[in-house]
């Protein structure tokens, strides 16, 4: 099917899953302030018992806590990915003339899109409690873009998984499982203090890459020295990772999809 069939069929099934989104309104706020509530919460009261004063903790938190909530997209893409499935609606749309590809790909951009509005609130919530850009805007858009970037890759790799769950509560139970992938990570504290192999493994986490490509990017805090490959070039460390889980998983979703 051609490029231009393949993004009018996207077109239609990303405004299916808006219209989705628009439906449970119930869901995307208690997504969209869960953030800021941890925010809240880890900010003022783990920030505490932290070295950091309780401002520079909070800087150092806010873009953590950004990709933590990006890498959520794995378990938002497994449920969504997973109530088609097992309801049925997956069968019902693989009778129509639609594109295979255009199914997950309007789920994963309307994620892209909900994502992106998203994040305005919770940058306002980091701005009240004292977190600031203190590097130039182009690298600060290009922290968002990056940001962007991880959670496509993470809802790819969601969507997948979910075709592949046995049932809607399989899927919800796995996907909460995820949460434990930014606390091993730098997302709240800094790795410097782990033990070796704990810290390998925490490093060579793709969610400590983009944090602390966010950090650098923001002008929050410099990239650690002594890191592992991902951490000490954390650009690049994060191109890599999202370009491998999107090329891995974006083919395997669609294929997964297209087999009854």
């Amino acid at each position: 099917m051609s490029t231009l069939a393949l993004a009018h069929d996207g077109s239609a099934m990303l405004g299916r899953q808006l219209l989705r989104v628009r439906n449970n309104p119930a869901l995307v706020i208690l997504t969209q302030t869960m953030p800021i509530t941890m925010l809240l919460f880890f900010g003022y009261v783990l920030g505490s018992a932290l070295a950091m004063p309780g401002a520079e903790y909070r800087s150092f938190l806010v873009p953590g806590l950004l990709v933590a909530t990006a890498a959520n997209g794995i378990m938002t893409g497994m449920f969504q990915a997973a109530q088609d499935v097992h309801r049925g609606v997956t069968d019902r749309l693989r009778t129509l003339p639609v594109s295979r590809a255009a199914v997950p790909l309007g789920q994963a951009v309307a994620d892209l899109v909900v994502t992106a509005v998203g994040t305005v609130p919770f940058l306002l919530a980091g701005l009240a409690v004292g977190w600031r850009v203190e590097g130039p805007a182009p690298s600060a858009a290009g922290a968002l873009g990056l940001l962007l970037l991880f959670r496509f890759a993470c809802v790819w790799t969601g969507i997948f998984l979910g075709l592949l769950s046995r049932s809607e509560e399989a899927a919800g139970q796995l996907g909460s499982a995820t949460f434990m992938l930014p606390l091993l990570s730098n997302a709240y504290i800094p790795t410097g203090g782990l033990p070796g192999w704990l810290r390998t493994l925490a490093e060579w986490n793709p969610i400590s890459a983009v944090t602390t490509a966010l950090r650098d990017l923001f002008g929050n805090a410099p990239v650690p020295e002594g890191a592992a490959w991902p951490v000490a070039h954390p650009v690049a460390g994060s191109l890599a990772w999202c370009a491998l889980l999107i090329a891995v998983f974006a083919p395997l979703a669609v294929r997964r999809y297209a087999r009854p």
